[in-house]
């Protein structure tokens, strides 16, 4: 069977997943894509239909499955209507803007008892996370009691302000810090450096783990992320985010992406297969709509503790049967 797929939003991400399905997916077709600027889409095109109207990309019979990578303000509405065409989609984070529209997004697929969406949260196939998340499965590290993250951008533009820091970066580290732990997270307390970069947020778990997690937006020597997990009897930790060390120059050591695609590459090759795999199945695989709800709603609570500087009780709802 081959999978027609249909991609919203041709942008950075957009494009990176279209080279995905054309070039390192199997068992996959572009059937057609869209973007508000329809030049692009046509420069991108090849044999794939370009359509202006996002909604008549996920009605098209044509269209199996959808990836939606479209402005983050523009996600929520594109899921519902996936949803309500009984059409699988990956969804790029953020799953909605606001924690309420997310709880929409939540809402529909429960009522239909039926998991269609899967979050852009790439990290949960990173080989070092998976590898970190195995070593404290296992046991040898003994029971985890801190996670320390760092978030590290080269630069961020003006106009992104300290509470993005936590909405569309952040978010991330809540995603990734469940994921390794297994663990809902509690509560939460900011520390802003002058000119509010960067932040360092301490987080507690269900189960009494800290989290601590520094999130830097411009730190100028370029992209970097780093998780190290300290258990009872031991740590795991990310080496060096290369494969080689390079010597020239009286210089030795490893250089820095400038963004994150290059750094979490494999990451994206390998959900985008395992999303295309689950699809077939019917196996649903990464962070569900409900995942994506999480890490809205405890990044608009956070918000709110950095803005007070004081801590707070993280609040979610239970979660629905559908994503026990």
């Amino acid at each position: 069977m081959t999978l027609s797929v249909g991609v919203i939003g041709l942008g950075v991400m957009g494009a990176e997943h279209l080279r995905l399905l054309r070039e390192e997916s199997t068992g996959v077709r572009v059937a057609a894509i869209c973007d508000a600027d329809t030049e692009r889409a046509r420069l991108l095109a090849q044999d794939s239909v370009v359509l202006d109207d996002p909604m008549a990309l996920i009605s098209s019979d044509n269209v199996d499955a959808i990836v939606i990578a479209s402005p983050d303000a523009t996600h929520a509405d594109l899921a519902l209507a996936c949803v309500s065409a009984g059409k699988p989609a990956l969804c790029e984070k953020p799953l909605a803007t606001s924690a309420a529209e997310a709880l929409r997004v939540v809402d529909a697929e429960v009522a239909i008892g039926r998991r269609l969406l899967q979050g852009g949260y790439m990290r949960r196939f990173d080989p070092a996370y998976v590898e970190m998340k195995q070593v404290a499965d296992s046991g040898r590290i003994g029971a985890t009691v801190i996670l320390h993250n760092v978030h590290r951008n080269a630069a961020a533009p003006e106009w992104f302000t300290g509470p993005m820091s936590v909405t569309n970066s952040f978010v991330h580290e809540i995603d990734i810090s469940r994921w390794l732990l297994g663990s809902e997270l509690v509560s939460a307390i900011v520390h802003a450096a002058p000119g509010g970069d960067p932040l360092l947020i301490t987080m507690e778990t269900d189960r009494g783990e800290i989290v601590s997690t520094e999130v830097f937006m411009n730190a100028h020597y370029g992209y970097h992320v780093h998780a190290q997990l300290v258990g009872r009897a031991g740590t795991v930790q990310m080496a060096q985010p290369s494969l080689t060390l390079t010597n020239g120059n009286r210089h030795h050591g490893h250089g820095y992406p400038e963004n994150w695609v290059p750094r979490f590459r494999d990451a994206y090759r390998l959900q985008m297969n395992d999303w295309v795999r689950s699809v077939v199945s019917g196996q649903p695989v990464g962070a569900s709509a409900w995942d994506g709800y999480v890490a809205t709603a405890v990044a608009e609570q956070v918000v709110t503790a950095l803005q007070t500087a004081t801590k707070t009780k993280l609040f979610l709802g239970a979660r629905p049967e559908l994503y026990a």
